[in-house]
């Protein structure tokens, strides 16, 4: 998980610049939790523009994530917008272990990190079929969770060392300092069909798509064990209704393995050699899976 001391700038009116190519919005619908948004909007926006929904790490903030990631940079030449969101409680954790944070509508982080996405669509005429959420550590968890949450709002997701939805579910905190420790020590462990129902009973009576998910870890990762890239696997083979089909080794660098299921178009998973927490972000192939 990354540290960072940046402090946040408090500001008063809808809209100002930070850290340069950065604004902050302050007035982007229903925020429950108190998140905080910042948005890189590229110099020459596409038609009808994709979104990618940025989230960071454990002690970490939009800010930081911003300038620890090129989705930005990429978009200069492609034309997408890039939400960064700060969560601002729990160590900047985000919410994945409360009932209301593992639910839809129900007033935790989730819900004010689809209200960024809804003001986005709006303000810059976004496309909302080409809308895409990624993160690192806690950011990963809580992209699982916005999988399982609103299936209908993302297209696909990307992520780095985390856990399955609901994996968090029940601790007293999403921290490294006020949980329990069980999921990420890897002691949550769950057949496919129970994985499959933990998902889907975030979103009762969902009978649409679900995002398609490229996830990845590594396997010298001590703070969020390797285990639970497979109960990840594990959940959404079972909500994509595919079976695992082959492993392709030195993918996509040396010491990487990926880890296709059926034919590689929903459910792909990486598994880097020697790599601990977390794993670089690989932009690159990131928008391949989003198809930006």
């Amino acid at each position: 998980m990354k540290f960072s001391s940046s402090i946040l700038v408090c500001v008063s009116a809808a809209t100002a610049t930070v850290n340069g190519a950065l604004t902050r919005v302050s007035n982007f619908g229903n925020n429950p939790t108190g998140l905080e948004m910042n948005i890189a909007v590229p110099s020459k926006i596409a038609t009808k523009p994709g979104i990618i929904l940025a989230l960071h790490g454990c002690f970490g903030n939009g800010e930081a994530y911003y300038q620890q990631t090129k989705y930005s940079q990429i978009a200069e030449q492609k034309g997408f917008l890039t939400i960064y969101p700060t969560s601002k409680r729990d160590s900047n954790c985000w919410e994945v272990n409360t009932a209301k944070g593992l639910s839809r509508n129900a007033g935790g982080d989730n819900q004010g990190l689809v209200a960024m996405i809804n003001y986005t669509i709006q303000k810059y005429g976004a496309d909302p079929a080409k809308v895409f959420v990624t993160g690192s550590s806690s950011g990963c968890m809580m992209t699982n969770v916005l999988m399982a949450t609103y299936p209908d709002v993302f297209a696909a997701a990307t992520c780095y060392s985390g856990v399955a939805a609901g994996c968090v579910a029940g601790s007293p905190g999403a921290s490294p300092i006020s949980s329990d420790g069980k999921c990420a020590n890897g002691y949550v462990i769950k057949s496919q069909a129970e994985w499959t129902k933990v998902a889907k009973d975030m979103y009762p009576g969902y009978t649409g798509k679900y995002p398609k998910l490229a996830t990845w870890h590594g396997t010298a990762d001590t703070l969020v064990r390797l285990v639970n890239l497979d109960e990840q696997l594990k959940q959404w083979s079972g909500v994509q209704g595919v079976s695992f089909s082959q492993n392709v080794t030195n993918t996509p660098q040396n010491g990487y393995k990926k880890m296709v299921y059926g034919d590689g178009t929903k459910l792909v998973g990486y598994e880097a050699t020697g790599v601990g927490h977390t794993v670089p972000v690989h932009e690159t192939e990131d928008l391949a899976w989003f198809g930006l």
